[in-house]
């Protein structure tokens, strides 16, 4: 993106886009098993999404051996951004 906006990689964008645009819950052997990478790859991308306040995680409170991948208002902001820098690059001439 432009400015002072965080530059994803795609495996972190498609990741992103995965988790708001999808229903939750999301989990990183969910992400994996959608995405058709390893938990891994998944937790890699989701640390430094972590460090941009993008998405949080959290402990599954009826199943501890899972984590919860949720949305964050920062991410929300971010996927509004993106929307609107492509609704005007598709609309220019």
């Amino acid at each position: 993106m432009a400015g002072d906006e965080p530059d994803l990689s795609v495996r972190q964008m498609a990741i992103l886009l995965t988790i708001y645009m999808d229903a939750p819950p999301h989990t990183v052997r969910g992400l994996a098993s959608r995405l058709d990478v390893t938990k891994p790859v998944i937790t890699r991308a989701l640390d430094s999404m972590g460090k941009l306040g993008l998405v949080k995680r959290r402990r599954d409170d009826k199943d501890k051996r899972n984590v919860l991948i949720q949305r964050t208002v920062d991410g929300s902001l971010y996927i509004e951004r993106l929307a609107e820098l492509y609704g005007k690059k598709a609309n220019t001439p």
